[in-house]
């Protein structure tokens, strides 16, 4: 018997976990482009998130609270193109994408107010809740 279809037998015996769940997730079907542009947002998300981070902890309030509101804050929405993907998504996830955003919003306002008081409390709160919106959104759904 020849050696290499053992080997792929093996090697995928391997990468599958033993007893593996299938995936809970709920399964979101979008449109290839519109999957594609979701996904691009997503990632500019994290970007914005990493950007605020380092802002925040360089003492740089303002640029923080302009990132927060400019990419991931209420007015993002529209430019994110946020109505254009409603109707594809879950009303869950939709109530989840909305909380993010108002969190940002809150985010910026956070750390405006560190630009004057120098306690960063109310914006690290923002941020955790930020991050908390995108923790039960990829917890819940994934998109195809």
């Amino acid at each position: 018997m020849p050696l290499r279809p053992i080997f792929l037998a093996l090697a995928l015996a391997l990468a599958l976990p033993v007893g593996a769940e299938p995936d809970p997730r709920e399964r979101v079907e979008l449109p290839p482009p519109m999957r594609e542009h979701m996904l691009a947002n997503m990632r500019d998300h994290l970007l914005a998130i990493e950007t605020i981070s380092r802002a925040l902890a360089e003492g740089r309030y303002g640029e923080a609270a302009d990132t927060a509101e400019e990419r991931l804050g209420m007015g993002a929405m529209q430019a994110h193109g946020g109505h254009q993907m409603a109707p594809y998504m879950p009303e869950g996830m939709r109530a989840i994408e909305a909380a993010m955003h108002r969190a940002a919003s809150r985010l910026a306002l956070g750390a405006r107010d560190a630009e004057v008081r120098g306690d960063l409390a109310e914006a690290l709160g923002g941020l955790a809740e930020v991050m908390g919106q995108c923790v039960a959104c990829h917890a819940a759904y994934r998109v195809h």
